[in-house]
């Protein structure tokens, strides 16, 4: 476990500091507040996230599908199907269910109250990727859990199932814009940062669409996907229509956010 632990901060840290040296050498976009005020709460929000995944799951996702290894439990602990077949199943099936819990995190009141402190930040670049309320991160560690013991996942796909979500996060969200040639191209497969800033509108029909993290398939398949923002990359306005001003980055408004009245 501790190897696990080691393996994916080391990924996480590098493709963090990574797209941050991008950022900083080539934003897309102009800031609209402080960045460092914003990296401090955003920062502050994932160790609060951390520490509660690891209180309420010390063995996270991969302890799970050990487990589920152990005991028996789950479809591919059941099925005859070689390793490999049932790992790059699952790497599929682990990303589908992703993209439909955040589909779901839209369309469910109580779940949006607690997504749209993501939603709330102003500035969607690689930090944003980290600002997760520390209820919703526990449930949706809660529901991959679920996920991952009902499907019998081998460790070795969880492991890198995790890697490629924490990994496609920072890329997709950071304040960057590929080439034209290569958005096309990348984008035909992967989710890029300018197809993932639409789904950061403040329109409503804008910000339900492009909900893949990884792949564009799942939006594409199931008309979810917008090419590009009504009013164009220079037109689109970033964060809740109702929170155009700094609180957005102050960290007790931030986690006070879900249990506010809505305006």
């Amino acid at each position: 476990m501790s190897f696990e632990i080691l393996l994916r901060l080391g990924l996480f840290l590098g493709i963090l500091a990574t797209m941050a040296g991008w950022e900083a050498l080539a934003a897309a976009r102009p800031a609209a507040l402080p960045r460092a005020r914003r990296w401090l709460t955003n920062g502050a929000v994932a160790v609060l996230d951390v520490l509660a995944i690891r209180l309420l799951f010390p063995a996270a996702a991969v302890g799970a599908a050990l487990d589920a290894q152990a005991q028996g439990w789950g479809l591919f602990n059941l099925l005859p199907a070689p390793g490999w077949l049932a790992g790059i199943l699952c790497l599929v099936v682990l990303d589908l269910a992703i993209w439909a819990q955040h589909v779901a995190f839209h369309r469910v009141p109580l779940l949006w109250r607690l997504h749209k402190v993501h939603h709330a930040d102003r500035d969607v670049d690689v930090s944003t990727a980290l600002r997760f309320h520390p209820l919703e991160a526990t449930l949706s560690m809660l529901l991959k859990v679920a996920a991952v013991y009902a499907l019998g996942a081998p460790a070795w796909a969880v492991l890198a199932f995790e890697a490629l979500l924490n990994g496609c996060a920072l890329f997709n969200h950071a304040n960057v814009a590929l080439p034209p040639a290569w958005e096309r191209r990348v984008r035909a497969v992967l989710v890029t940062p300018e197809m993932h800033r639409i789904h950061h509108s403040v329109i409503r029909e804008e910000h339900d669409t492009n909900f893949g993290f990884s792949v564009s398939w799942w939006d594409r398949l199931s008309g979810l996907y917008s090419e590009r923002p009504r009013g164009g990359e220079a037109g689109l306005r970033l964060g809740l229509a109702e929170h155009q001003d700094a609180a957005p980055a102050r960290l007790g408004w931030t986690l006070l956010l879900p249990f506010r009245r809505a305006p």
